[in-house]
């Protein structure tokens, strides 16, 4: 048997373990810059606020009895890594899918004894992390992931779902469920299935695997099996190294400032080559762009990227940064008001198809050691100290690139200066 946890609300669930009051009343993530609503409590969804509206947009009545937050990102992925640490207690089979989804295999387990024990584990998660989690259980991730939406839908599941594929209940269930809301099937396949005459998931379960695959592609012939309670979609399909990087950011602030622009692109090109390490890859070019605010026509309108090769394949962010300063500077234009810059770095490679570029010199196995523990110090030094703490160069305070978050409450577990005090 699979199972998907999956955190309840997680952005909200995570502010309200530190904040009790939060329970109960209307509760909005917003997005960078606190410009859209990203998570919802259940209270602001009952109000009527979309997932990703702006919250500008947001009606002034309704607003007035919402509680607005930034992201607070950092308390997020330390309150998953301790969800995580929860689940692993209970299996050791835990593929982490996202920061608030988990599967877990309990091949071997007794079928009988799964629902005891995952509401076993809900309450232990609950417990030790405050965080509520749904757990959704059949023999395919995809049943899996269905039965998930029925343990946080259904109060009689009481959080834990059993979908058996061959059982009465998942077939009638399966034929009220559109094609749009099965997972991996995009809002363009659903319109084509319909056209094919496949309109709900039980349906799509007893179309040819074949015929679909001749239509669509391998993935679609693997989601009918899913569908059919056969595990076939890898998760390392899903997490294979990315062909590009790109960190970018909008500003806090618009901006005309050379330096603002210079300090942000050296930050996400070290951020970049972070990325970029941690999937053992090389980048062979480097490409920076700078737009200004499409929906400001009273200022001027300037968008602009450049491609900048580099001498030989790297993931040292000293290059990185070498290379999208140099760029920056052929499309840097003088009078312009700027709300956002950003790096990709392009034609990624591994170590063993490493290519020489065309002027580029071989570095010696001694300079390319002494480079990669440098590296990998740095890592380290900001992944158990917190990001930030070992960078290249330093930036000012008060920049216009900074995020503008005004709601974001305390970090309260990465941060020695914002720890959560208890009062005697």
């Amino acid at each position: 048997m699979i199972a998907l946890v999956d955190c309840n609300n997680f952005y909200v669930s995570c502010e309200r373990v530190f904040q009790p009051r939060l329970e109960g009343r209307p509760v909005g993530v917003m997005s960078n810059n606190d410009g859209c609503v990203v998570a919802r409590s259940q209270e602001i969804k009952d109000l009527g606020v979309a997932m990703g509206m702006p919250a500008h947009q947001i009606d002034p009545h309704i607003r007035r009895q919402c509680i607005l937050l930034s992201s607070n990102y950092a308390l997020y992925g330390d309150m998953s890594r301790r969800v995580t640490d929860v689940l692993s207690q209970h299996t050791p089979h835990v593929d982490v899918y996202s920061i608030d989804e988990s599967f877990l295999s309990f091949e071997g387990f007794e079928t009988e004894t799964l629902t005891d024990r995952c509401q076993a584990m809900r309450r232990q998660v609950k417990r030790d992390t405050g965080i509520p989690v749904s757990v959704g259980l059949s023999t395919s991730k995809t049943l899996a992931k269905i039965a998930n939406h029925r343990a946080k839908k259904e109060p009689q599941f009481d959080g834990v779902a059993i979908m058996h594929p061959d059982s009465d209940d998942t077939r009638r269930f399966l034929e009220r469920l559109p094609v749009s809301e099965i997972w991996g099937v995009a809002g363009r396949s659903a319109v084509r299935l319909r056209t094919l005459g496949i309109e709900n998931a039980w349906q799509l379960r007893e179309a040819s695997p074949k015929h679909l695959r001749k239509h669509f592609s391998v993935v679609m012939e693997r989601i009918v099996y899913e569908l059919r309670g056969v595990d076939c979609i890898p998760l390392d399909d899903m997490t294979q190294p990315k062909k590009q990087i790109m960190v970018s950011r909008s500003f806090g602030r618009l901006t005309q400032n050379k330096t603002d622009l210079q300090e942000a692109v050296r930050v996400h090109a070290a951020r970049a080559g972070e990325k970029l390490r941690k999937q053992q890859g090389l980048a062979q070019a480097i490409m920076v762009f700078v737009r200004t605010n499409r929906f400001r026509q009273d200022l001027p309108s300037y968008s602009k990227s450049v491609v900048v090769p580099l001498p030989y394949a790297t993931c040292d962010s000293r290059d990185l940064v070498r290379a999208a300063s140099a760029g920056l500077e052929q499309i840097f234009k003088t009078g312009i008001m700027y709300q956002k810059c950003g790096v990709m770095l392009m034609d990624l490679c591994d170590h063993d198809n490493e290519q020489l570029g065309l002027l580029g010199e071989p570095l010696s196995d001694e300079k390319r050691e002494r480079n990669e523990k440098l590296m990998a110090t740095l890592d380290k030094l900001n992944r158990e100290h917190g990001r930030g703490t070992v960078r290249l160069g330093m930036h000012r305070k008060q920049n216009a690139w900074e995020l503008r978050c005004q709601h974001r409450t305390p970090r309260y577990t990465t941060c020695w200066d914002e720890l959560p005090v208890a009062l005697s």
